[in-house]
């Protein structure tokens, strides 16, 4: 009979758990289309967007840089290392640049751009939501989606292609300044490899990808922050869900898509 309650238990609260991500998984979807129908009507608040994509774009270029332009080369070392026990040092450039452009860009800007700006987002949207600044919102007339969820999922789809492809030259550049400083690469021999192998699927599929990344940050964000629990715990909890989630997603995210642009 003990053995039969625990099992009873154990599995109720297996059932708890799955019917609670169920209904997790409902409420952002329904959130998420919220947001993509705000976006196609008017009012639109530019002024809010250009602030959001100098925030989300431009301040993220720094950690965004110093990211890729270590990976790639780390990744050159690595290549280059792995490479040797099968006589294929060449391989090194075209590797390094179709990992960077196809992979390690768009999925490190995103987790990068996750840490900063989803938390940013969920933090600020929940102190709005603690202190009542977004009922003052409706009772002023102005729909919080509008003003504060929609020009950040909007600047974040758009920032982050272009943080990506920055990423990506200074990740190939990275990789470019260890085969040439560290590893005896010829600069000109390198730089034509580089361009040799790269396709134009490469880059476009990188590019869908961050555009994909930065929905997911900025719809994290808003989400935990739009519906923050109250208090200064109810705060931190959004802030912490915001980035667990949205690094989650853009890793799932990244496989659904590599399956669609590179399975044949």
């Amino acid at each position: 009979m003990q053995a039969l309650t625990f099992l009873d238990a154990f599995l109720g609260s297996i059932g708890r758990s799955v019917l609670g991500l169920c209904a997790a998984i409902g409420r952002i979807a329904m959130f998420a289309v919220l947001t993509i129908s705000h976006l196609l009507r008017p009012p639109f608040y530019l002024a809010e967007f250009g602030r959001q994509l100098l925030h989300i774009g431009y301040f993220s270029l720094p950690v965004v840089g110093l990211t890729a332009l270590f990976t790639g080369g780390a990744l050159a070392l690595q290549i280059y290392s792995g490479g040797a026990r099968f006589s294929a040092e060449a391989v090194v450039p075209s590797v390094v640049a179709i990992a960077m452009v196809r992979e390690l860009g768009p999925v490190l800007s995103g987790l990068m751009v996750a840490g900063r700006v989803s938390s940013s987002i969920a933090a600020e949207l929940g102190t709005m939501r603690v202190t009542e600044q977004i009922d003052a919102l409706t009772t002023l007339s102005t729909n919080p989606m509008k003003y504060l969820v929609v020009p950040r999922v909007l600047a974040a789809t758009i920032a982050m292609p272009i943080l990506a492809f920055i990423g990506d030259v200074i990740g190939i550049m990275g990789g470019f300044l260890v085969g040439t400083q560290r590893l005896d690469f010829n600069a000109a021999t390198y730089i034509n490899n580089t361009w040799s192998f790269l396709e134009f699927e490469d880059i476009f599929s990188g590019l869908v990808k961050a555009a994909a990344f930065g929905f997911i940050v900025a719809l994290m964000g808003c989400y935990h922050g739009y519906n923050s629990g109250r208090g200064a715990q109810g705060v931190g909890r959004a802030t912490t869900n915001a980035v667990v989630s949205a690094s989650v997603l853009i890793l799932a995210a990244n496989y659904l898509l590599t399956e669609i642009f590179f399975t044949s």
